[in-house]
């Protein structure tokens, strides 16, 4: 009879995601607040469609971070800087097959490289493939 590996506890599966009592934080919090949201919807949708379509040129080895409100996956965190290691001539359409999906043919035409804050591998750096709209070059002083 073939035996069952032992399951994980509770803690060992938070710690394999990164979480842990030394680290709380919470997966639903957001590191930016969205204050505008209480205003005119409408102003803030064409602000972000506005930042969204302005475009900048980026070019290995500079430093970019999100644009304000513009943020759709979980690193890097905002005000975090990531540095260009590629930029892509023909984007790669995300993979994701559900139509409702934000990532739904997303064009992914920005590689960048960040320093992983968490275990393991923390401190390595890393790279992910990004749509370059949604960045804008880093300013030390944010």
């Amino acid at each position: 009879m073939k035996q069952r590996p032992n399951p994980l506890s509770s803690r060992e599966l938070l710690a394999r995601i990164g979480l842990n009592e030394d680290d709380p934080r919470s997966l639903l919090d957001d590191d930016e607040p969205l204050e505008d949201l209480n205003g005119d919807l409408g102003a803030v949708l064409r602000e972000r469609y506005r930042l969204l379509t302005t475009a900048h040129r980026f070019a290995p080895g500079d430093l970019v971070t999100w644009k304000p409100g513009l943020k759709n996956r979980r690193h890097p965190h905002y005000g975090q800087p990531a540095v260009v290691i590629e930029v892509l001539d023909t984007p790669i359409l995300d993979g994701e097959s559900e139509a409702g999906s934000a990532y739904f043919r997303e064009p992914l035409d920005l590689v960048l490289g960040l320093i992983w804050d968490s275990d393991p591998g923390r401190g390595e750096l890393i790279s992910f493939h990004y749509d370059s709209r949604r960045f804008q070059p880093w300013q030390e002083q944010q």
